[in-house]
Parts: C-alpha cells; sequence; structure tokens
C-alpha cells in the first residue's frame, strides 16, 4: 500500500479521499489554486501545495504542475477524483512516465472510452446494446444536419469528449438543429478542448440507469449493482438512488454483465461507470442502450456505498496499489435503499442560473449518529463562511440518506433537507424538497423528463405564509430585545407600559413585496400580531439564539430564524424565506422602471450577443449568450424595444450585475 498520495482535487471529493486515506494510515498532499487558499479539502491533508491562478487552466488542469508537486512532496501516487484531469489519458499517461502510480484506469481504456464515438463502436463490437445515430468522424455541419434528419425528431446532440451535461442540447426540429450544434460545439471546445459530437435518437420517456464496475490488474471484473440518475436539469443529476426502482433481478444481472463486457473490452482496471438509458419495453419490462462510460469515481457513488456498506475509495487504492478486488460477484449484496441529494448554488426560478456568495450560514442535519448507523451522511468541502466562486462548479455539497426500503429513504432525505439551512446565496434546497415530495417522485414513476413533467408542483409551489414569516422576524427582534433587558422596570425593551399597551411596526420585504406587521402588546403583556390585514392572537418562546416556537391565532411554528446584515431568513417545517427589513425613506423614490437595462445575472464571460445595435426585438427573444461555472446560459429581452448599445464584446468578463446592453 501506498504511504503517501496527492489528491489532484477540490471541494468534496478531495476531502472525501482524504479521509479514506487517513483511516487507511496513507499521508495526503493537497493542491490549491488561489482561490481555495484556505478551502477546506487544504485542511483537511496533512500537506499542500500551490498550483496556480482562480482558473481552472491556470491550477488544477496544470497536469505538469501537479506531477512536480508529487514528486516534490514525495507522493508515490495521484488521485485525481471527478472532473478535471480525471478522465485525461495525457495525464495518466504523464504520471505513469514519472515513476507515479495513476489510481485510476490504463491510459488506453480513458482514452477508448473518453471518445463517445469510439467507445460506441467497440460497444458494437462487444454486443452491448446502442441507441440508434451518427458516431462518425465527420464533422461537417450539413453533414450532421442530414444525418439527424435521417434519424429522425428529436434528437440529441452529445459532445462526443463530454460529459455532465456539457455540450449536450435535445433538438426538436430541423429549423433548430444549426443553432443547438453550434452552442454544443462551444460548450465542448470550452471544457474538454474537442468540438466533436455524435448525434442520437432522443429516447422518449428514458430513464438514466448505470453500473458501477470494478476491475482489478489481474482480470477480474465485478459489477456493484445500478443506481438510477433519471431527475436531472439541464441534462446534469438533480437526485440519484440505488438500486433503480422497478428492477429485476433478470434485467439487473443482464446490464450488470454487459457492463462488465464494456469494461472488459477496453482492459479496464479501477472504478468505472457504465451509464445506459432505459425506456419501458411493451412486456412492462426495461430495454436499455450503451450511452458512455466514465473512467473515474462518480459523483453519486455514496449512493452505492450505502446500499454495499464498501469503502470505493479504498477499493480504489487497494487496486491501484496491485491488490486483487476485496469480493467476487457472489460476495456481493444489496442491502435497503439510498438516495443522494446534490446542493447547490444555483436559482431553479431563474432557470437553474448558478449563483455565487458567502455561506453566510451553512446548518446541516447532525450526521454524526446517523453516520455511525449508516443511515446519514454529508459530503462536502466547504463551510460556513467559505465563498461559492465563479470559477468552479456549483455544488456546494451532498446529502446522502439510507433507509430499510425506498419510503424510509424518502421521509429521512425530506427531513435531512428540513434541516439543512443555507443563508447568503441562491440554493436548490426548497426545490429538492419538492422533488422529494412529487407524485412522480414519490411513486418511482422516473424518467429525464420528471422536472418538467411535475413544473406546476415544483416551480409553483405555495411560499411559507406571510404569517408565519412576520411571526419569525417579530420572534427574532423580542429575542435580541430581551436579551439586552435588565431587573430595572425602566430599563425594560420588551414594550411593557405602567398603563396602557404599546405598539410597534415592523416594515419587511418579502417576494418583491413590502408588508407592514403591527406587534401590539397590552399592560397585562398578552400579544397581538397584525398582518395582511388580520389580527391573530400571538406569542413566542425563544429556544435558543436562533430557535423559537410561535403560535399565531392558534397555530404553532417552530421556526428558525438567522438574521445576517438587514435580512432574515426564517425556516419552517414546510419551507423557508428571506425576508428584508425596509427603509421606508430610501424607498421613498421607489417606482421607476429600470428601464432598458439588461444585466447579467452571475458573474461570466460573453460568449456571444444574438442581436446587433438597431434591431427590433420582442420580450423573451434571446440576445446574448453567457458562460459561467462551465456551462452557458441564455439571456433575452425584458421588453419588447430596440437594441440601443452593446456594452460588452464578445470574450469580455462581467460581473454580476454587469449591464449588458440597452434597449430603447
Amino acid at each position: 500500500m501506498f504511504n503517501k498520495i496527492l489528491i489532484a482535487n477540490r471541494g468534496e471529493i478531495a476531502c472525501r479521499v482524504a479521509a479514506t486515506a487517513r483511516k487507511l494510515g496513507i499521508r495526503t498532499v493537497a493542491v490549491y489554486s488561489d482561490a481555495d487558499a484556505d478551502a477546506k479539502h487544504v485542511q483537511a491533508c496533512d500537506e499542500a501545495v500551490h498550483l496556480g491562478g482562480p482558473a481552472p487552466k491556470e491550477s488544477y488542469l496544470r497536469g505538469d504542475r501537479i506531477i512536480a508537486a508529487a514528486q516534490a512532496t514525495g507522493a508515490q501516487a495521484i488521485h485525481p477524483g471527478y472532473g478535471f484531469l480525471s478522465e485525461n489519458e495525457e495525464f495518466a499517461q504523464a504520471c505513469a512516465d514519472a515513476g507515479l502510480v495513476f489510481i485510476g484506469p490504463p491510459p488506453s481504456a480513458i482514452q477508448a472510452m473518453g471518445l463517445k464515438a469510439e467507445s460506441k463502436r467497440l460497444m458494437a463490437e462487444a454486443g452491448v446494446p446502442l441507441v440508434p445515430g451518427y458516431h462518425g468522424a465527420d464533422q461537417d455541419p450539413q453533414l450532421l444536419q442530414r444525418e439527424a434528419d435521417r434519424i429522425g425528431y428529436p434528437v440529441l446532440i452529445k459532445a462526443s469528449a463530454g460529459g455532465g451535461g456539457k455540450g449536450m442540447r435535445a433538438v426538436a426540429s430541423s429549423a433548430e438543429f444549426q443553432d443547438a450544434l453550434a452552442s454544443c460545439k462551444r460548450e465542448a471546445i470550452n471544457s474538454f478542448g474537442d468540438d466533436a459530437v455524435l448525434v442520437e435518437r432522443y429516447v422518449t420517456r428514458p430513464r438514466h440507469i448505470e453500473i458501477q464496475v470494478f476491475a482489478d490488474a489481474h482480470g477480474r471484473c465485478v459489477y456493484l449493482f445500478e443506481r438510477d440518475c433519471s431527475v436531472q436539469r439541464r441534462h446534469q443529476k438533480v437526485l440519484e438512488e440505488a438500486p433503480a426502482p422497478g428492477m429485476t433481478e433478470a434485467r439487473r444481472r443482464e446490464m450488470g454483465q454487459a457492463a462488465v463486457a464494456a469494461a472488459q473490452a477496453v482492459g479496464y482496471v479501477g472504478a468505472g461507470t457504465v451509464e445506459f438509458i432505459a425506456e419501458p419495453a411493451a412486456d412492462g419490462d426495461l430495454r436499455f442502450y450503451f450511452m458512455e462510460m466514465n473512467t473515474r469515481l462518480q459523483v453519486e457513488h455514496p449512493v452505492t456505498e450505502a446500499i454495499t456498506g464498501l469503502d470505493l475509495v479504498e477499493w480504489q487504492l487497494r487496486v491501484a496499489a496491485g491488490e486483487p478486488l476485496p469480493l467476487a460477484q457472489d460476495q456481493l449484496r444489496i442491502h435497503g435503499h439510498a438516495i443522494e441529494a446534490r446542493l447547490c448554488a444555483e436559482n431553479p426560478d431563474a432557470q437553474f442560473l448558478p449563483a455565487t456568495g458567502t455561506l453566510q450560514v451553512f446548518r446541516t442535519p447532525d450526521t454524526a449518529a446517523g453516520f455511525e448507523r449508516g443511515e446519514l451522511r454529508l459530503d462536502a468541502g466547504v463551510r460556513e463562511g467559505d465563498a461559492i466562486s465563479p470559477y468552479y462548479d456549483s455544488m456546494i455539497a451532498k446529502l446522502i440518506v439510507w433507509g430499510a426500503d425506498r419510503a424510509q429513504a424518502l421521509a429521512r432525505l425530506d427531513a435531512a433537507l428540513a434541516q439543512t439551512h443555507i443563508v447568503g446565496l441562491h440554493t436548490n434546497v426548497a426545490f429538492l424538497r419538492r422533488v422529494v415530495g412529487s407524485r412522480s417522485f414519490a411513486t418511482a414513476d422516473l424518467d429525464t423528463a420528471l422536472i418538467e413533467r411535475e413544473r406546476v408542483a415544483l416551480f409553483e409551489a405555495p411560499p411559507l405564509p406571510l404569517a408565519c414569516v412576520a411571526a419569525g422576524v417579530v420572534a427574532h427582534a423580542i429575542a435580541a430585545e430581551a436579551a439586552l433587558q435588565t431587573d430595572d422596570p425602566w430599563s425594560r425593551r420588551d414594550g411593557w407600559r405602567l398603563h396602557g399597551g404599546a405598539q410597534r411596526r415592523f416594515d419587511i420585504e418579502l417576494q418583491g413585496a413590502h408588508h407592514t406587521v403591527m406587534l401590539e402588546r397590552n399592560h397585562r403583556g398578552a400579544m397581538t400580531l397584525a398582518v395582511g390585514g388580520e389580527r391573530h392572537a400571538f406569542s413566542a418562546q425563544s429556544l435558543s439564539a436562533q430557535r423559537h416556537v410561535v403560535v399565531v391565532g392558534g397555530r404553532r411554528w417552530v421556526l428558525t430564524v438567522y438574521a445576517v446584515g438587514e435580512r432574515i431568513a426564517v425556516f419552517a417545517p414546510e419551507g423557508s424565506a428571506l425576508a428584508g427589513e425596509v427603509d421606508l425613506l430610501a424607498h421613498a423614490g421607489d417606482g421607476a422602471a429600470e428601464g432598458g437595462r439588461l444585466s447579467a445575472p452571475m458573474p461570466g464571460k460573453v460568449v456571444a450577443f444574438l442581436a446587433k445595435v438597431g434591431d427590433q426585438v420582442k420580450q423573451g427573444q434571446p440576445l446574448a449568450v453567457l458562460e459561467a461555472m462551465k456551462m452557458e446560459h441564455t439571456i433575452t429581452a425584458p421588453r419588447d424595444g430596440t437594441v440601443q448599445e452593446l456594452l460588452y464584446s464578445a470574450g469580455d468578463q462581467v460581473g454580476e450585475g454587469g449591464e449588458l446592453l440597452r434597449l430603447a
């Protein structure tokens, strides 16, 4: 076994690898960029080496600097995590040339599976089922258009060297094909340095099911069952679970054997994932087609660990050190059900635009006891107070639950999400709770269009009641003032009066609307809350600095309230809300519309403007393409008008809120 390894990654996966290495007595070396000098993964390792600037191409994609760091620190092997250089055959070969062990498959296997078109050819030879499509080397746009027309719409364009939804578009008609192709190629060249694509029939009602495989250097290969990753937005996974609901033992064995055949066809060694698209068959079973193989550990590997009781990183380290697989196929068993939720910095109500900012509050359920029982786990690469920057992907953490069956796992996941409190930037936590509670997910009616199918339930859910939010704001104020009280009745700040009552006004902004809340207290101390044109008997009891029991008109809530600057975040069992204190003097002149400004919703790079000065545009018409967090985002016109001025050029960096163009 190794004495020291270097982890060529960042965030939660670097922390995850470091934890297993520590358990095995292996020392670890972290690498970091300027943006990550004080990051959690740096603190989790025994040593750390600076790589360069914050952009990945200046740091985490610099294979030469990573290898030099391994040599300088005496590391014997490099664990690439996922993303960055994990599926780069040139980096894997460079490690071998430098006398370092690459904790992953051989370069030849990465190369064979890295290009989707080539991997499809190999899978056809191995007898693995394929989706009908074009996988050729000729990338002439007109040829690709003709092939798409031949296959029949809808089709899916996919970056040949890609993954993670980057360089991927579903195209509904021939008229849309060329624009979608251009966008895919831009994303592909920026993410993978290769703009080649393939075109396939778009499977209707598809399920995304993947098989975890593991092979050693002694010719043995096993499958560790399947994961269902069908719940996706923008072709990126949101929730993953194992085992896949509705999977028969016969189909599980057939898919597992196909995945093993795929791995053996390329001489695979280490952890890998063979991804399949599955669709319902006439007999109620599933037809499945090979989609791609990810030649690395997957983000969602914890659900496989939860149902098998295995540590897949430990298996990686043992296999890379030349040891045989710890277990044979007939020794592997499925125990219970596990679900993983990806907590991301993004705004689901704005087409999942990524968000940046500081984690002013980052509180999660107590995972210590749950982890010991195997019921609850949090994989995070950040801490409260850390910043989510525009340089890397938007994932904050992964929340993993286990249950004896799927129903228990669902209940535990909802409870864990309800106890996850993040303040400081947009996140998808509330959205995840709605997905988990949706009819389709609860009944395992799964496919990659689930989010769109459940749009009304997921995006038009009723907000937290105004009375609940107001009660949280008031309870926070009462608790803050109670902390300043003295025994002198004349110095008390709780509204006590010798004769008569007291009244206090709160002005709050909620979902863009201004609300006036009145707290009335009579001379005996009884309180009334006037909100939304109604009056309610009110009481509040503080359990701690943030937790309060409030009763409004006979309805009781247990609220957790955080005050961050002038914003107050209220978390209730059924949801959360962010309220702001309104300065009436500062808002006296409000009412003027923003006019013709079109601003960037997040920091990023301008890819292209889709209109020029003088063009007449309609509300909702695409006007600009912005690249942020490794994805392209289309910015649309807020109203009808004429393009008056473009304030940036293609390739320029723009900050959040930066004015892109003006409409007349």
